[in-house]
């Protein structure tokens, strides 16, 4: 049995958008959060591979836990992989929010608009989850046994519980995904092939007694 255990970690908040959409666009997190990226630093497990996004947001996060004490988070040494990203919400990107709303009929649910709506040079979130789900597999494969952490987004974390859970697409935009927050997911490789999920944590905040977790017996 081969256990390779997903570490997703959602970047440093957002706080100077004006009041727009942001979505795939390249804004700036931020890392002033010195205690939280401390639990980070101290949950997170030494000799993992490291992945981020293209958008900077994560390539800073992963740097600011680093800094706080974490040895093996140097975004220089991450995979960069673009199939983590956030949704791309095409035009609708760079507008004020309560604008966009008003043009949609209001904010859906838990997210921007429904996981089928495909804004104007944007993408779904359905697509989200099938190029996110297209690059675990991938990574899973490729370091096997290992742990994998990975710097992303609250849509791609999503994407990884719709994968993981087997969910409709709508299912997987229930769920909170905090700035900062981990959600570990398991992928368990049996035996002759297949292998199954095991959801560990989910939109879990770093807290004093989280190093012990990094170091917890994975089966």
């Amino acid at each position: 049995m081969t256990v390779t255990r997903w570490w997703w970690v959602r970047h440093a908040p957002v706080t100077e958008d004006g009041g727009c959409i942001y979505g795939a666009s390249d804004v700036k997190a931020n890392c002033g959060d010195r205690p939280a990226f401390e639990g980070l630093a101290r949950m997170l497990p030494h000799g993992a591979v490291w992945v981020t996004s293209h958008l900077s947001r994560t390539a800073d996060t992963a740097a600011a836990i680093r800094a706080a004490g974490h040895p093996g988070s140097d975004p220089a040494k991450a995979l960069i992989e673009r199939a983590v990203a956030e949704q791309s919400f095409g035009t609708w990107q760079g507008r004020p929010r309560a604008e966009v709303y008003a043009e949609i009929g209001g904010r859906h649910g838990f997210w921007l608009a429904p996981a089928e709506t495909r804004p104007p040079e944007g993408e779904t979130f359905v697509e989200v989850t099938e190029r996110v789900a297209g690059a675990v597999r991938r990574l899973t494969r490729e370091h096997g046994g290992r742990d994998i952490v990975c710097v992303a987004h609250g849509g791609s974390i999503r994407a990884a519980l719709r994968l993981a859970l087997d969910l409709p697409p709508r299912g997987a935009l229930a769920f909170t995904i905090d700035n900062l927050s981990v959600t570990r997911l398991d992928h368990i490789a049996e035996e002759g092939g297949g292998g199954v999920w095991r959801i560990v944590l989910v939109n879990h905040a770093p807290h004093d007694g989280a190093r012990a977790l990094a170091s917890a017996p994975v089966a």
